[in-house]
């Protein structure tokens, strides 16, 4: 299954339990689009919100962060890893 890295901007200022609940959000609807959000990370200072997911599509991914309310600014597959 392919694998996703997505970048969410301005999130100026988001802490670690505004980052956890989001993270949550994608988790309770992922099985909806066939995906696997595996992993967030956040720079508050930059602002910048990072997430690892597995799925059929960077469109499915796309869905699930716009039904959870914040969809991603930038969505790369990640074709090749070690």
């Amino acid at each position: 299954m392919p694998q996703f890295m997505d970048v969410h901007h301005n999130m100026t200022g988001l802490t670690a339990e505004q980052l956890l609940e989001a993270h949550n959000a994608d988790l309770a609807i992922q099985a909806d689009e066939g995906v696997n959000f595996k992993q967030a990370w956040a720079s508050p200072e930059e602002g910048i919100v990072y997430c690892l997911s597995e799925g059929p599509s960077a469109d499915a991914v796309q869905r699930i962060h716009e039904r959870a309310g914040h969809a991603a600014d930038e969505i790369h597959e990640i074709p090749l890893a070690v």
